[in-house]
């Protein structure tokens, strides 16, 4: 009887455990059966891809394009603006636009095959923001629809001016970085040290000759920047003269009435007719240095049938543009003045000459304290864009910002990207209007910057020329003097290096244009 039961007990626990082992069966089934949760229909927006910094000076720096100088009394000069010299890696990635990088559109936007496996990105308002080809080269386009960007899988980025400029940025080896802008000019950057302290070697290449510039390079939060070196200094009362007012305002003939780019800038660009000192006179030189070199550069792209760029040029009147304003230029004098003064500090105090050297100082690394760019100086806030830019705009296209806009930052902190924000001060037909703001690369103010200080050292030098002709004072002897550590030589490859990536742009430009061109008589 007590054998039965306890059978019977057992009997029961037994179904009891194989009932519950079916249902935990049942149970994992259902699980492995249950679908996945609904993707959402749209990807967010890319984030912006942050410049690569290399771990050398070698290479980068942005740039504007060299000037065939404006002419000052009569003369020409041959001063290449210095712009953009800093520390891109893979440069102008980060001005493709947040919103454009490759297989994504903007949020709210949807995205649709073209010919030949191109991909074609649009807006939420059904605009064309960006296309990418099947070899991965994309192009983003600017407001009115027109290429502004085109970015290469081997890193070239070319960029396409609102007035049709045309420049190209690429670094076809370690170490070396190439600029374009236009035919047969354009320059090549070189990694180098001096006492073991990196500096970068910046080669022009330009109506058939060659020059060199030389920048120093420093660190900031580990991010390298490189900064323009004077090649020559001037006597203290010579700089104490260009950094005073003059006794009485004076005038002064530049001899640019009949020059095609004082004539095409007429409606932005005009210079004062009396100078009260020597600040507001290399004012109107280095804005009329920056616009003849972009009227050169246009010139240049057009001549090459960039056919796409020059496209989007427009009469004069149109554009809503606002010209440089009296309180702009005094803006821009009052750098002015504060360059001279630390040019007056360095001259004083020059750091001793140093050898020259290829190789790295032993451990490699960062070399010297940190030092803060004139990017990020909260006493520099005014910058003269030397160079062709495309800014992101809210509906995911770009806007450009030309050589001569002005610029006035109003953030000290870079975003996680290096990106601050800017007002646009003033600005050209066609490029970011005047009075909104958009975020730009702390290089990019970097080499606008140095760009401004190599324009100073080579205003100087005209004023120097130009004591008691056309109308302005004599003043103290200019006491010039090489600065050992500014000087550099140009490298003999920088025509070949230049021709074979003009190449390489001219073949993507095409690869764009085919896959473009499909898409419009597809639709």
């Amino acid at each position: 009887m007590n054998w039965s039961e306890g059978s019977k007990g057992l009997v029961r626990g037994l179904l009891f455990s194989v009932v519950l082992l079916f249902a935990v069966s049942d149970f994992a089934v259902a699980q492995e059966k249950k679908p996945p949760a609904k993707a959402p229909s749209k990807p967010a927006a890319a984030a912006k891809p942050a410049p690569k910094a290399p771990s050398k000076p070698a290479g980068s720096s942005g740039g504007g394009a060299g000037t065939h100088g404006p002419t000052t009394g009569g003369a020409g000069t041959h001063g290449p603006t210095a712009g953009r010299a800093g520390t891109h890696g893979a440069t102008n990635t980060a001005h493709g636009g947040a919103t454009n990088v490759a297989g994504h559109h903007p949020a709210g936007g949807s995205s649709k095959p073209g010919a030949n496996g191109s991909t074609h990105n649009f807006n939420s308002s059904g605009k064309r923001t960006s296309i990418e080809t099947k070899s991965g080269t994309r192009a983003n386009f600017s407001r009115s629809g027109h290429v502004s960007t085109i970015h290469t899988r081997s890193g070239m980025t070319i960029n396409h001016g609102a007035h049709g400029e045309r420049r190209f940025d690429s670094h076809p080896r370690p170490g070396v970085r190439v600029v374009g802008y236009g035919h047969g000019r354009g320059y090549a950057e070189h990694g180098y040290y001096r006492g073991g302290h990196p500096y970068m070697r910046r080669s022009y290449y330009y109506g058939g000759r060659s020059y060199a510039y030389a920048y120093r390079g420093y660190y900031w939060h580990g991010h390298p920047y490189f900064g323009f070196v004077p090649g020559v200094y001037y006597a203290p009362g010579f700089y104490g003269w260009a950094y005073n007012p003059w006794a009485a305002p004076v005038a002064f003939g530049w001899g640019w009435g009949a020059a095609p780019w004082y004539g095409y800038y007429g409606y932005y660009f005009a210079p004062a007719p009396v100078y009260a000192s020597p600040a507001f006179w290399i004012t109107d030189y280095l804005l009329a240095a920056n616009l003849q070199a972009a009227y050169e550069a246009r010139a240049a792209a057009q001549g090459e049938a960039n056919a796409d760029a020059a496209a989007e040029e427009q009469p004069a009147s149109g554009g809503g543009a606002v010209g440089l304003t009296p309180e702009v230029k005094q803006q821009i004098a009052d750098e002015v003045r504060a360059q001279i003064a630390a040019q007056q500090q360095e001259a004083a105090h020059p750091e001793p000459a140093a050898p020259v050297s290829s190789t790295a100082p032993a451990g490699g690394g960062q070399t010297g304290p940190d030092e803060v760019p004139a990017a990020l100086d909260p006493a520099h806030r005014t910058f003269i864009v030397s160079a062709v830019l495309s800014e992101s705009t809210p509906d995911g296209t770009e806007c450009s910002l030309s050589p001569g806009d002005v610029l006035t930052r109003i953030q000290d902190t870079p975003d996680a990207d290096q990106n601050v924000k800017v007002l646009v001060a003033s600005s050209q037909r066609n490029d970011c209007t005047s009075g909104s703001q958009v975020a730009v690369a702390v290089q990019d103010l970097q080499d606008m910057h140095n760009d401004f200080q190599a324009k100073i050292s080579e205003g100087l030098g005209k004023l120097a020329e130009n004591q008691g002709k056309n109308g302005l004072p004599t003043g103290p002897a200019a006491g010039s003097k090489p600065n050992p550590n500014g000087q550099a030589q140009p490298d003999l490859t920088v025509e070949a290096d230049l021709k074979a990536q003009q190449d390489e742009a001219t073949q993507a430009e095409k690869e764009v244009q085919d896959a473009s061109a499909s898409s419009s008589s597809d639709d």
